[in-house]
């Protein structure tokens, strides 16, 4: 209020208390950055020059001066905010799922900024081998390749993940500036919004790692760094830098990159299909490497001109694997294009997890019985893929012939599925060379090469039809169709990636005013639709309407009044169903991993007379733990502050039984005709707590 001369008050106009309001708004700075980017450096000097009240917070030293975690981190950022301070994030921050829950801390009167220090990768890597000292212990040489890997697979910020301002610092001028900008703020001053700095907002890879990772023969004159290329290649070889390290290591080679990463290449073609596959037969079955990495090129070269923009990859795991240097010294002398088919050392089961390589179709050397066990990829892939990859490869065939392929579309309960965005696997059988197994060829290279030739010819056709085939790929680790992609962070929380064709709830709960012929009822809370394919004769959603809510995993305490608002709209749909058909009994949760993007809460009658209900997945989704009945996710997230989630994909793939008398039935037509005539009752456990209605009520809800 202003004092008029006699001392009587009189109102501020409208705008003059908008641009107080604006006023003295705290910050959370985000820094984001690689490690040696110089983001404590930032700190400290804008610290020691502002007059404003600011608190670094350091993952590296957050517990008592140890490394800490991030849960830690936020909660040391919330009591500084409510202590009237302003807050630097100082960790790398690379990813979106990695600054999601710092964003949250923004609101009213709390402003999220960016500040990125997007210096080159050169440089930032001969600092971490120089440095010593480091809080944190990230120095010396065998620091620099997980600079290299963080930078290959970073997201810069953008302004829709919620911040108000980003800063994009390129070199050491942009950060003087930054840090002057930053240093200026007063208590009750503002920066301006908006992005500034940016050159290309849909870059994810900087120039200074693409030239850092080039080959020999690419690098500029002025920019070229020493490099000695692999055994067999100087084309395709390892990129390498020797710097002077300070803590010891004189001249010590930093090895930066293996093979060609495609992350390194373009970011520009994530949803391109590509197939990952191990060399068939060079392993147990013991083929010649010589002879099997010319079938391996020849048939590469053959299929070039069919595949379009798919790529190919020959992966192993090992950097010395001798078939991976034979074949990339081959593919190079044929001229065969190296961003379309290249070699890449990990693991086959977590190429994206830990390679950062989007491969949706990955192949199995298989045995002929296509079962699990034995050693090597197959035992590995059956591993990883889980229950529901053997079930769905015994649903299409039962043995295997050498030459040939089978192609298997992945359950999307399978961790494969859900943690890589595999969507395929092809089985693939080549032929057998060693002496101490059954059928073996022996040394009858005829026929042995062509089996392999078959093999592959196999392989490569599956895929295309594939990729002729399949709508959408898994882009940026998302998942083409089924459950999230889950991705642990440094919390042990679990945050999602999804792919364009599951954001249709997330569209419906974000803009139901565009989709007004699916909704029944929208508020500012929740939006209520019938589920496209329903299970049962009565079965709709009701989807949460907060962004960054996609499923059960996010789910936290200050959720806690959505979640029971929710349950409350589904008993009232309950009601008015049952007061339609008193026969019916409804049952309202949500599933453990769901298959589309969005929170939302199932309430779904307990017929399951449907059309849509035609696999044993649709049956277990519903009838195991793996559905979470509302009333015990309200308990859980009420005591624990999160609910349980049953990420197993066995109870998916388990054998069907009735959801009353709990007999067992071999396919889904014999199970739909029992359950239309049984009359058992529900499991005591169900008629417990409210979970089944009528049969109880939700007496067991808190209002």
């Amino acid at each position: 209020m202003e004092m008029d001369i006699d001392g009587a008050s009189k109102p501020k106009d409208e705008k003059a208390c908008e641009q107080e309001k604006e006023k003295g708004k705290q910050i959370v700075a985000l820094l984001v950055g690689a490690p040696a980017s110089g983001k404590s450096t930032f700190c400290e000097n804008v610290m020691r020059a502002s007059s404003r009240p600011w608190v670094r917070i350091c993952q590296d030293t957050i517990n008592n001066g140890k490394a800490g975690s991030k849960p830690l981190c936020l909660k040391s950022a919330a009591a500084s905010l409510k202590e009237g301070k302003s807050v630097f994030i100082d960790r790398c921050n690379l990813g979106k799922d990695q600054r999601v829950d710092f964003v949250k801390l923004g609101g009213s009167e709390v402003e999220v900024h960016a500040v990125v220090l997007d210096l080159p990768a050169k440089l930032c890597i001969s600092r971490i081998a120089k440095r010593t000292g480091h809080e944190g212990n990230l120095q010396g040489g065998k620091a620099a390749a997980v600079v290299n890997r963080m930078l290959q697979n970073k997201e810069l910020p953008k302004l829709s993940e919620g911040f108000s301002r980003i800063t994009f610092c390129r070199n050491e001028t942009d950060v003087e500036t930054a840090v002057n900008t930053y240093a200026a703020v007063g208590p009750l001053d503002t920066l301006s919004h908006g992005c500034f700095g940016q050159k290309d907002p849909s870059a994810k890879t900087q120039l200074g790692i693409l030239k850092f990772l080039k080959r020999p023969h690419e690098t500029d004159t002025q920019d070229s760094v020493p490099s000695q290329p692999t055994e067999g290649n100087s084309q395709c070889g390892k990129t390498q830098e020797t710097v002077s390290s300070s803590s010891g290591m004189a001249n010590q080679k930093i090895k930066v990159s293996e093979d060609p990463v495609p992350g390194s290449i373009s970011q520009d073609d994530s949803d391109v299909p590509t197939l990952a596959f191990p060399s068939i037969s060079t392993a147990d079955f013991q083929f010649n490497l010589e002879k099997a990495s010319d079938i391996i090129v020849q048939k590469v070269e053959e299929f070039m001109d069919k595949l379009g923009n798919a790529k190919l990859v020959l992966v192993d795991l090992t950097e010395r694997s001798k078939i991976l240097s034979l074949v990339r010294a081959k593919a190079a002398e044929k001229n065969i294009d190296s961003k379309r088919f290249f070699t890449f050392v990990g693991d086959i089961c977590q190429l994206y997890t830990k390679g950062g390589l989007r491969c949706n179709v990955i192949a199995n050397a298989a045995n002929w019985r296509l079962k699990p066990g034995g050693g090597g990829v197959n035992a590995a892939i059956f591993n990883a893929a889980g229950a529901a990859l053997e079930a769905a490869t015994m649903d299409r065939a039962k043995s295997l012939h050498p030459g040939n392929a089978l192609v298997v579309p992945l359950p999307s309960t399978s961790p494969l599925y859900y943690k890589e965005g595999v969507t395929h696997v092809i089985h693939v059988l080549g032929p057998n060379m060693n002496p101490n197994r059954p059928n073996c060829l022996d040394n009858d290279y005829i026929k042995g090469c062509k089996v392999l030739e078959d093999a592959y010819s196999s392989l490569f056709k599956g895929f295309l039809s594939v990729a002729n085939t399949q709508v959408s790929f898994p882009s940026s680790g998302s998942i083409s169709s089924g459950p999230s992609k889950l991705k642990e962070d440094t919390s042990g929380t679990k945050t999602n990636s999804w792919a364009p064709c599951l954001q249709a709830l997330y569209n419906i709960a974000m803009q139901p005013e565009k989709h007004n012929k699916q909704v029944l009822e929208a508020s500012d809370d929740l939006v209520v639709i019938n589920d496209m394919y329903p299970k049962a004769k009565r079965h709709l959603l009701v989807l949460a309407r907060i962004k960054g809510l996609d499923c059960l995993a996010d789910v936290r305490k200050e959720h806690l009044h959505l979640l029971k608002t929710m349950h409350e709209v589904g008993l009232r749909w309950t009601n008015k169903f049952l007061g339609e058909d008193a026969s019916l009994v409804i049952r309202l949760g949500y599933h453990s991993i769901p298959s589309m993007r969005q929170l939302h809460l199932h309430v779904i009658s307990q017929d399951f007379d449907s059309k849509c209900l035609k696999h044993k997945k649709h049956w277990n989704s519903f009838t195991t733990a793996f559905f979470r009945d509302s009333v015990d996710v309200i308990e859980e997230v009420n005591n624990h502050g999160k609910a349980t989630i049953l990420d197993d994909n066995k109870l998916l793939s388990m054998e069907l039984r009735c959801h009353r008398c709990r007999s067992a039935h071999p396919n889904i037509p014999r199970l739909k005709s029992h359950i239309s005539n049984c009359q058992d009752p529900f499991p005591a456990e169900l008629q417990k707590k409210g979970r089944l209605v009528p049969v109880h009520t939700n007496s067991d809800i808190d209002p």
